[in-house]
């Protein structure tokens, strides 16, 4: 097969020379200044989206999974939030006049604390000094001259009273019922008889100056009345000015040391207002000493004037970064925490717990996408919370209406923050399409790529990223033969030779597992044998399966021949992607052809083990037959092809090519070549296209020729446009080189053919035949010999 095109040795594989790198550890390397390797077009959108003030200016960061999304954003926020404005304190106090509802205040960061700490040394003092003043001897003089005076006037009423009974024969005695008339009679009371011996106009007489008498009395029972309350108005103006003495001045120095915030002031007179309100609350001493087995009693009138620091921003250096991994309602939203007491729940603004919203609040708030999407209430809320520019706390089953109970309406707090999600770009646009407010919100898409150009500047961006992550993760140094195995390895992951991977997590992994096995070994940096190992003891945790299946081929269970020629009957390769690891196996397919009207009858479809990319690449060799031997006849064919021993769905149309060798055989009556494996797509006009996977394709057909025993006949045949994907194995090239195996890359189905075949293809002639005794012309004579077969059955069926 010498004869036939191969790719050359050195563009098997991407090689780093270590001597090209210009150091001879990563000990000599500045180390990165970030965590960020490339990534321009995600950074510029992460830019525009944290300096634009609009807050429908959302970022969705878009990218494929290991790329470092997280570790990106984190790296880029942390460093433009240290430059920003530290946000407020917020606090949340009792709200006087409508205490369902407590009030949110907001402070300079920092003096949220220092806030509660004043009121808690208001209460205290006021708590202190209240008692002393009202047990003082100038407010006991003060309150007995009220009470004198009051006495005075009353005793002045009572005594006319009893002076006019006195003068109409009456006696004015004092009970504890009231007041009472009783007729008299030289100071003494009128007894029975007298009564009853009485003419009935002496009767009448009495009874007159008896009801004037008890009118006089319910006019004076009516004055001391009104004289009670106006001691008492007079008691309680003592008190308002005895607490005004106390409580003023505290409250002022507050009130100055606060003028910053009106909201502040208005709160400040509320508390004054209150405590003035239920003086009586402060006039006990408080105990000096906690009793050894203290019970629950209720002191409502000295929690509500607690502060909760609801947000506390003194230790924050610029604006909160918040990472949320488990963003539940209660977690990103806050919670009203409730308390048992004798039995029952209770709850106060004292118990509002905030949510990573407020505590990102000011700053930016990092979710994965799929955590949010997860809980359905969290996503729907944090829409509304966008939207409407405040957060609020509510119980989640109060605010879907699934119970109706009594509960605390907190002051919501003003939004001002980015929140940052993160998912694959799949997700984005399925979002982007079905909601619709999605695109409303997140305006800013930041994508990340997972490959770059393996180029000199970033090489020496991923050796510095190198040298940053040993030095960070307290880890032995990289030599530079460890640095070139790396950079190879970036490539293998790229898949492409011209490539390197952005999925530093996975470079990072094996960085861990190579200085694992360096100081198994006691090297003092590692190496590229420590690299090397690492990476193979990472496939030989992952690729139990791939051994299994080339045990079953082995043993010939599965059936999968590396010699010989066979008609209609190709290798082609298939992929095995496990998540963890990716490989390569052959597959036997195989075709049959016969006279008939059925076209191209493709077998795992009808049994619906195909997808619908597979049964689209079969159905193109329908049209790639019609239009290269169907222009001077009808094609009457009926065609099947199978993958053999495949049980589980086939998708993808890289095996269309070797799907329409083995039918070109079948047709042509020419064996194929069963050292030869096949991969590509195929174009109706025969053209040969770029399939994924090439290199893990090849290396697990060469697996299964070293297992059966290389003949230096075996290869496989590619598509030319995946040479430059190639990063096979150095045990693989080393096999080429050696001549034991062979790539071939092909552009077109007849370039295929002549390989696997070794007969020439044929081009047609200005008549439209082909070459007589080419694979062409063979095939061409054989769908003509159909066709007129199929006239003469016509013909018959007509007779």
């Amino acid at each position: 097969m010498g004869r036939f095109k191969e790719v050359p040795v050195e563009e098997l594989r991407g090689i780093c020379d270590p001597d090209s790198l210009g150091f001879e550890t990563t000990e000599d390397i500045l180390p990165m200044g970030d965590a960020v390797v490339a990534q321009e077009r995600a950074l510029s959108a992460l830019k525009f989206g944290t300096e634009i003030l609009d807050l429908d200016y959302n970022i969705f960061v878009a990218g494929p999974p290991r790329t470092g999304k997280t570790r990106l954003i984190k790296s880029f926020l942390d460093k433009i939030a240290a430059t920003k404005k530290t946000p407020p304190d917020w606090c949340y106090v009792h709200n006087f006049k409508e205490p369902e509802n407590p009030k949110a205040l907001w402070f300079p960061p920092g003096k949220g604390k220092e806030f509660k700490k004043d009121m808690e040394e208001l209460i205290d003092t006021l708590r202190k000094q209240i008692p002393d003043i009202f047990e003082s001897d100038e407010y006991a003089r003060k309150r007995e001259d009220l009470y004198k005076q009051f006495n005075q006037e009353r005793t002045k009423i009572i005594e006319g009273l009893r002076e006019k009974a006195g003068q109409e024969g009456f006696i004015l005695n004092m009970t504890q019922t009231g007041m009472v008339v009783v007729p008299a009679k030289d100071g003494r009371p009128l007894p029975d008889e007298e009564l009853r011996a009485m003419s009935e106009a002496e009767k009448e007489d009495l009874r007159k100056r008896s009801e004037q008498l008890h009118s006089e009395m319910n006019e004076a029972i009516r004055k001391i009345r009104r004289m009670e309350r106006d001691l008492a108005e007079k008691e309680r103006a003592l008190d308002r000015q005895i607490t005004l003495y106390a409580v003023g001045d505290l409250i002022q120095e507050l009130r100055e040391k606060y003028q910053g915030n009106p909201h502040i002031a208005t709160y400040l007179y509320d508390v004054q207002e209150d405590i003035i309100k239920n003086i009586d609350d402060f006039k006990k001493k408080p105990p000096s000493e906690a009793p050894p087995f203290p019970m629950p009693h209720p002191e409502p009138s000295f929690v509500r004037y607690k502060v909760n620091v609801f947000i506390d921003n003194s230790e924050t250096e610029g604006v909160p970064v918040v990472i949320e991994s488990n963003p539940t309602y209660p977690n990103l939203f806050g919670r009203i925490e409730r308390r048992v007491q004798f039995g029952a729940l209770f709850t106060d603004f004292t118990l509002l717990k905030p949510g990573s919203l407020h505590r990102a609040n000011g700053g930016y708030l990092i979710m994965h996408a799929m955590d949010i999407l997860k809980w359905f209430f969290s996503w729907d809320a944090l829409k509304r919370a966008i939207k409407s520019k405040e957060i609020g706390i509510e119980d989640l089953v109060e605010q879907y209406g699934l119970i109706s109970t009594k509960t605390l309406k907190p002051q919501p707090i003003p939004l001002e923050m980015k929140i940052i999600l993160i998912g694959n770009p799949y997700l984005y646009h399925l979002l982007y399409i079905w909601d619709d407010q999605f695109n409303k919100i997140f305006k800013v898409k930041a994508h990340l790529d997972d490959r770059i150009d393996r180029n000199k500047e970033a090489i020496e961006k991923l050796t510095s990223y190198i040298s940053s992550f040993c030095k960070t993760g307290n880890l032995k140094h990289i030599d530079k033969g460890g640095v070139a195995r790396l950079i190879e390895y970036g490539s293998e992951i790229a898949g492409n030779k011209e490539k390197l991977t952005l999925r530093l997590s996975e470079m990072e992994d094996v960085i861990k597992e190579a200085n694992f096995w360096a100081t198994e070994r006691q090297r003092p940096y590692i190496t590229a044998q420590d690299v090397d190992k690492a990476i193979e003891e990472r496939v030989y945790r992952s690729n139990l399966f791939e051994e299994k299946i080339q045990e079953l081929i082995e043993k010939g269970i599965i059936k999968i021949e590396t010699e010989g020629s066979i008609v209609g009957q190709v290798n082609s390769l298939e992929i095995y992607d496990l998540g963890d690891y990716i490989f390569g196996r052959p597959a036997r397919v195989t075709a049959s052809i016969s006279m008939g009207k059925e076209g191209i009858i493709d077998i795992d479809r009808e049994s619906k083990l195909s997808g619908s990319i597979h049964t689209k690449g079969v159905m193109i060799l329908s049209g790639y037959l019609k239009g290269k031997y169907a222009h001077d006849k009808p094609l009457a064919l009926s065609a099947s092809l199978c993958f053999e021993q495949s049980y589980s769905m086939v998708e993808g149309d890289s095996a269309s090519a070797a799907e329409l060798f083995a039918l070109l055989s079948c047709l042509a009556d020419a064996p194929i070549s069963q050292n030869l494996a096949v991969t590509g797509s195929v174009s109706q006009r025969g053209e040969v296209q770029a399939i994924g996977g090439v290199t893990p394709k090849i290396e697990g057909f060469y697996a299964i020729c070293k297992i059966k025993g290389l003949t230096g006949n075996q290869g496989v045949i590619i598509p030319e446009a995946n040479v430059k994907d190639l990063m096979l194995k150095k045990e693989v090239v080393e096999a080429v080189k050696r001549g034991d195996f062979h790539i071939y890359p092909i552009q077109t189905v007849d370039e295929g053919m002549e390989i696997l075949t070794g007969i020439k293809a044929g081009a047609k002639g200005e008549d439209g035949t082909y070459e007589e005794g080419t694979l062409n012309a063979k095939i061409d004579n054989h769908l003509k010999k159909l066709t007129e077969i199929a006239k003469g059955f016509l013909k018959e069926e007509r007779a």
